[in-house]
């Protein structure tokens, strides 16, 4: 097999998988609709379970108000309580593992369901970018040497239609996914969690950009 047949069959290993990813209705778009709760969101699928004291301690906020906000996003199926740790008094949440999709087609057809997923992809994205930002004042201040080394800031720009910028994203993600897979519950001294991201989106033709 050639190293375009591999790319191609890995391309098609993606689209298949990510045709499983949960693509989120109305209602749990709604419930995900909160700064405080795309924060949670966010730490659970970064930093693995947390209790509601510990999100409390990082987020600068009440026990009691994390608490809330994870029984309203249980509620929709987004996170789920530990089974196999916690106690009556300190229980664990979870993000299910698996791939999530904020662009819901029937969501957008209602200003309800457009609101909602406006609001979750600006603060999903705005933390996102906080932490790119973060990492970089702390990569030129004081971050070990090897994790600059290692880590990948890069951009660059090309000519395509829409279908090789699809090929091109499912190639991205079928090398993103066998990572995730090999590595998700890797354990160590040096291990950190590491965030990737793929953005990859056209630009406006000139004279329509305001």
């Amino acid at each position: 097999m050639t190293e375009n047949e591999e790319q191609s069959d890995a391309a098609a290993r993606a689209e298949e998988r990510h045709r499983e990813d949960r693509v989120l209705d109305t209602g749990a778009l709604r419930a995900l609709a909160h700064p405080l709760r795309v924060r949670i969101y966010d730490i659970l699928s970064q930093y693995g379970p947390q209790t509601a004291s510990s999100l409390a301690a990082q987020l600068g906020e009440s026990s009691g108000s994390t608490s809330y906000h994870l029984r309203a996003l249980a509620k929709h199926d987004l996170i789920r309580e530990c089974a196999d740790r916690g106690t009556a008094r300190e229980r664990w949440w979870e993000r299910p593992v698996g791939g999530v999709s904020f662009a819901n087609p029937d969501a957008l057809k209602s200003p309800a369901g457009r609101s909602a997923t406006q609001l979750v992809m600006s603060e999903f994205f705005r933390n996102r970018n906080e932490q790119l930002i973060e990492f970089i004042n702390r990569g030129i201040n004081n971050e070990e040497e090897a994790w600059q080394e290692s880590s990948l800031i890069s951009t660059a720009t090309t000519r395509l239609t829409a279908e090789q910028s699809q090929e091109l994203g499912l190639k991205i993600m079928a090398l993103i996914d066998e990572a995730v897979d090999t590595y998700r519950n890797q354990t160590g001294e040096d291990v950190r969690p590491v965030t990737i991201r793929a953005d990859m989106f056209p630009l406006p033709n000139l004279g329509e950009q305001q």
